[in-house]
């Protein structure tokens, strides 16, 4: 089978790259060919000679920097439509007898259209024919080759070339050109008047040298192209050097469209463990337009599972793009009739659309969409791919956003559609749609004709903002159910906050603030008891209508700095420590007083009397119960130290290295509260170790009140009197680390330079350009000799009498065993679950215009290998030799 497979993709890769290459025109840069540019057929030779030697004087003037270029104009019976002007660097001269114009050094031809440069050109006047070649050097180098320029074509170079200017038929030898990243060579090219071109051993590859040292090509013995159709004769695949004549076409006959055109997509064949053998990605390319193209796929297997898509692609220029992928997969898994035989069925879609700004300035549109089946990429390998990014998430996300400035930049309007997804729970979260209306600060109480300082009242500011949300929760399998449909939230808020800021006594600043906030819903809530079987249960009902809330709240507060430094210690030659410390007095009416009609109660299954909020669970929450009067106050800490450093001599020899960066404490004290007056005591900081290689960033929560265990709830004592300080609900850690940043560096350099040419790429590029950015392993950098990264996160929370403790550590790197050589891996441990996660090496073999690589999955449910070979060029990732044999979906 695998036998079978190699043919079929050698055959497939022989029509791509003949279609490739019998597209485009021949003419192009050249191989150097010595044998073909020291002599030309009249056995003229072509390198410069003395022209002081010369018996014949140069007839016309020396044509120097400076100096008006030589031309000559034809008579009309020599069939010439067009002056031909000629210029040379280093030397020219006329041969009289033979009426022959030599030019050497940067020479120059033209006529009409056709352009000429070369090291050494031949003109003779009589025939209408132009010789050109370069020249070997004292390194014994060709160079000076001509570069010519053919009417509504690109330049291309040659080894040596001659072309009739009446008869406009010309020869070419040594062509080497680039095309859509491939490369074009060929021993002879000859052009007619009727613009046929015939070519001679020429050959497709994809090695820009013009003697391919590891290349995979397409040998052609003959070929004629015309302007609708190209014809070739044998044609056989040669690889590193080796001619594979026993895997040869006699001939071909291809159509040349000089527009897209829709045609067949080559299939690749395999096997997999669960779903047995396959025909990967069979189907049609269809070109509609310049602007839109598609492809229709299909995958088949042979235990009875099958794939399908549609990919579309849009662009125009200058003012959008983006492109949709729409795939269905039916899995078949057990033995059929058995009760083990599952037909699992799984779509999936995303979306992208980007508009360029200067399209329609003061608005944006943009979508990001990707949402289907949670196990799409777990039952399909993630589309075949076995990407490791898409096999390990949990969550798919999506947003369309719309978005317009008014009023000078002063209004600004948004609105999205988007969802998320937890693909381990099987929720989806769903926004149709969100808006918002913001209206920036201004200051009511100024003049635009002001002169002078604004005065205390003309510092108050005020904005205004307005939005909308309708959303809804539900499980996969009932999303587009009627019962889902009724369940959908919707609510709009108005804000209204006031601002004063100003300066007291120059170290203090004062900051006061009253905030109003209204909410409107379409639905509120009851809460009571139901009699029933089984006694009384409390019950939840939804009661649609117009309902109105409102609250308000006001604030004051003072912030300032605190500088102090700390004394000399060894080669610490300071430390400075900054605090920012900073209280607030706030106050909030208690809204579930009956006067505001916000709160009911009822008696529950315990007779108790509970109070609650109608609004509860509501887009916007709900005004605030019982009244609040208290201080808040937060403490903010910097600390930095210098210190002697003999690398870096800068600054004296003193280098600053900051200890802690936003170490802050935060919390409110409730005056009014019946119980539990104080907050939890909120913290969190981050710091930078070993010359800020390691970035450290953690949080957590301080509960000060006691925690009763045998009750399972918290106790209004505070846990000091019972000798603890307070108790840790939360603690987050997380940081990473690279041993070798000039990795890092690397790459991210190389995505940025990436991401400036994202404009010009093709829809191909831009995915290898995704690719690239999501997976650290896709970008493989030869210049770095190694590199090895890990991660480090961990998580704690103890709300009362059960802890929980989360910790994963990752780790990824490379190393090169030789300039050509690179060995990949990525691994992690879950301490939690005490397992390996997954894990993969990869070997890379630069073949420089080739990439050669084995991925191995040692174990785990993907455990597999594959050995790849493709061409660098994204125009053509199409173009490749894969094995694989996979055993996914064993366990």
């Amino acid at each position: 089978m695998s036998n079978l497979k190699a043919i079929a993709v050698f055959f497939s890769c022989i029509s791509l790259s003949l279609t490739v290459f019998l597209s485009v025109s021949v003419y192009g840069q050249e191989k150097s060919r010595p044998d073909s540019t020291r002599l030309d057929s009249l056995k003229q030779v072509t390198s410069p000679v003395d022209t002081t030697k010369n018996p014949f004087a140069d007839s016309l003037t020396l044509n120097l920097p400076g100096n008006p270029q030589d031309s000559v104009q034809q008579d009309s019976s020599d069939g010439l439509k067009a002056i031909v002007s000629w210029v040379a660097r280093d030397s020219q001269y006329t041969d009289l007898k033979t009426n022959t114009l030599y030019l050497y050094g940067d020479a120059k031809v033209k006529y009409e259209n056709f352009e000429l440069s070369a090291d050494y050109i031949r003109v003779n006047q009589t025939t209408n024919e132009v010789f050109a070649s370069g020249r070997n050097d004292h390194n014994n180098k060709y160079i000076g080759r001509p570069v010519v320029i053919f009417p509504n074509e690109t330049p291309k170079t040659v080894d040596s070339l001659r072309y009739n200017f009446e008869t406009e038929k010309g020869d070419s030898y040594g062509i080497f050109t680039e095309v859509e990243g491939g490369f074009i060579q060929a021993s002879r090219v000859r052009k007619n008047q009727y613009n046929e071109m015939s070519l001679y051993h020429g050959m497709y590859s994809t090695c820009n040298l013009p003697q391919p040292h590891t290349h995979f090509g397409i040998q052609i013995s003959r070929g004629i192209v015309t302007e609708n159709q190209i014809i070739s004769g044998p044609a056989y695949l040669v690889m590193e050097g080796v001619p594979l004549k026993f895997i040869t076409i006699p001939f071909g006959f291809f159509p040349k469209p000089n527009k897209r055109s829709s045609g067949f997509l080559f299939p690749s064949f395999g096997e997999e463990l669960n779903r047995g053998f396959f025909m990967r990605d069979i189907g049609w390319y269809l070109a509609f337009n310049d602007y839109w193209d598609s492809e229709i796929r299909g995958t088949l297997y042979s235990k009875g599972s099958y794939e399908a898509s549609i990919l579309s692609r849009y662009r125009v220029n200058y003012k959008f793009d983006g492109g949709f992928n729409i795939r269905f997969a039916d899995t078949k898994s057990g033995v059929e009739g058995t009760d083990q035989y599952r037909s699992i069925k799984d779509f999936n879609v995303t979306w992208n659309h980007s508009q360029r700004q200067e399209a329609n300035p003061g608005t944006t549109f943009s979508a990001n969409v990707n949402f289907g089946t949670s196990s799409y990429y777990q039952n399909t390998a993630a589309g075949a791919t076995y990407d490791y990014e898409q096999l390990t998430r949990n969550n798919m996300s999506s947003s369309i956003s719309y978005g317009k400035m008014f009023a000078d930049g002063k209004v600004n309007f948004t609105s999205s559609l988007s969802h998320r997804q937890d693909m381990s729970k099987g929720e989806v979260f769903l926004e149709l749609p969100t808006f918002s209306l913001n209206v920036s600060s201004f200051n009511p109480f100024d003049s635009k004709d002001r002169v002078g300082e604004q005065k205390w009242y003309q510092r108050i500011t005020m904005g205004y903002s307005l939005q909308g949300r309708n959303s809804v929760t539900s499980q996969e399998a009932g999303l587009f159910s009627r019962e889902t449909l009724n369940q959908f939230q919707n609510g709009f808020q108005h804000q209204i906050p006031v601002n004063l800021s100003l300066n007291i006594l120059k170290f203090f600043q004062f900051n006061s603030s009253v905030s109003y906030t209204e909410r409107w819903y379409l639905q509120s809530y009851r809460r009571g008891l139901e009699n029933t079987i089984n006694g009384f249960e409390e019950v939840r009902d939804t009661l649609r209508g117009f309902n109105r809330a409102y609250d308000y709240s006001m604030s004051t507060g003072l912030s300032t700095k605190i500088y102090g430094m700390y004394p000399k210690i060894g080669k610490i030659q300071a430390m400075r420590h900054v605090i920012t410390p900073s209280v607030n007095l706030n106050y909030r009416p208690d809204f579930s007083d009956p006067m505001y009609g916000f709160y009911r109660s009822y008696m529950d299954a315990q007779g108790r009397e509970t109070t609650y909020s109608i609004f509860e669970g509501g887009m916007f929450g709900s005004p605030g119960g019982g009244r609040s009067m208290g201080i808040g106050f937060s403490i903010d800490n910097n600390l930095e130290a210098k210190i002697l450093s003999k690398k870096d001599t800068t600054d004296g020899g003193v280098k600053k290295i900051p200890i802690l960066r936003g170490l802050t404490f935060s919390g409110n004290y409730n005056f009014v509260a019946d119980s539990f007056k104080l907050s939890n005591i909120n913290f969190s900081g981050r710091t930078a170790l070993f010359n800020e290689k390691i970035n450290i960033n953690f949080n957590g929560t301080f509960d000060p009140y006691h925690f009763d265990q045998a009750q399972g709830r918290r106790v209004n004592r505070y846990a000091i009197r019972d000798g603890q300080l307070a108790r840790l609900t939360n603690f987050g850690l997380s940081f990473d680390y690279s041993f070798n940043p000039e990795a890092n560096e690397s790459r991210q350099e190389g995505l940025d330079s990436l991401n400036n040419q994202q404009p010009n790429m093709t829809p191909e590029q831009q995915q290898a350009l995704a690719r690239i950015s999501s997976d650290p392993n896709a970008f493989v950098d030869f210049k770095i000799p190694w590199n090895l990264a890990g991660s480090f996160s961990f998580q704690y929370s103890n709300p009362g009498n059960r802890t929980n403790i989360t910790a994963t550590l990752n780790i990824h790197g490379d190393f090169s065993l030789t300039p050509k050589w690179k060995v990949q891996f990525n691994s992690g441990y879950d301490f939690r679950q005490q397992e390996i996660s997954l894990t993969r090496f990869s070997i890379y073999r630069d073949l420089h215009c080739w990439d050669m690589s084995f991925g191995w999955v040692p174990f785990g449910r993907f455990q597999s290998y594959n050995v790849t070979i493709k061409a660098k060029a994204s125009i053509l990732q199409d173009l490749k030799l894969t094995k694989r044999n996979d055993s996914f979906g064993a366990y």
